[in-house]
């Protein structure tokens, strides 16, 4: 079963990862990666981040689920 996360718990791991806060669009957060110049946009209005969503954070910001994990 595929764990599912909340949006602070991703907040936290992104910005473990190199990630800071660039911006706030409504109940979205967009993080930027200095580096890498990716970004990602976490919704932050609801309780737990679907799989999908989940999944789409992830492929917009290049960052593998293992590397996600590891943190």
């Amino acid at each position: 079963m595929p764990k599912i996360y909340t949006p602070k718990q991703v907040l936290s791991k992104f910005k473990k990862l190199g990630f800071v806060e660039d911006r706030q669009s409504g109940s979205h957060k967009i993080l930027f990666h200095p580096q890498t110049q990716a970004r990602a946009v976490i919704p932050v209005h609801i309780k737990e981040l679907p799989k999908g969503t989940f999944a789409a954070i992830l492929r917009e910001s290049k960052i593998t689920k293992k590397e996600f994990e590891r943190v």
